[in-house]
């Protein structure tokens, strides 16, 4: 026999439990439910989003994440430090190539 779980007010019933005659559910009951339901994809939409990281960035979400003027952006892109992909006049950065850029400049702290 397959187990089977009622769910009422977020809370799982173990196996056994029936809905009598007496228990009507209301259309209160489907707001209720719907709201929960909508409160628990957003949370998991957040955390999904929270996670993911755009692979591309354009050049002012570089200046943004690195906290650096246009013109440092434009000195590490011409000096090579930081490679580029130009479509249609719009510079393109790949968030892998920052990472690991800072990952081989990181400064090794010294301990006294």
């Amino acid at each position: 026999m397959e187990s089977k779980k009622s769910i009422r007010m977020g809370m799982p019933y173990p196996q056994g439990t029936r809905l009598f005659a007496n228990q009507i559910i209301t259309a209160e009951h489907l707001i209720e439910f719907k709201s929960e339901l909508l409160s628990e994809f957003e949370q998991l939409f957040k955390s999904y989003s929270a996670q993911t990281q755009k692979r591309w960035l354009k050049a002012h979400q570089v200046r943004k994440l690195l906290n650096i003027s246009i013109g440092t952006l434009q000195t590490l892109k011409s000096s090579g430090v930081l490679p580029y992909s130009k479509i249609g006049g719009v510079h393109f950065f790949d968030y892998e190539d920052i990472q690991r850029i800072l990952q081989e400049n990181k400064e090794k702290g010294l301990r006294r």
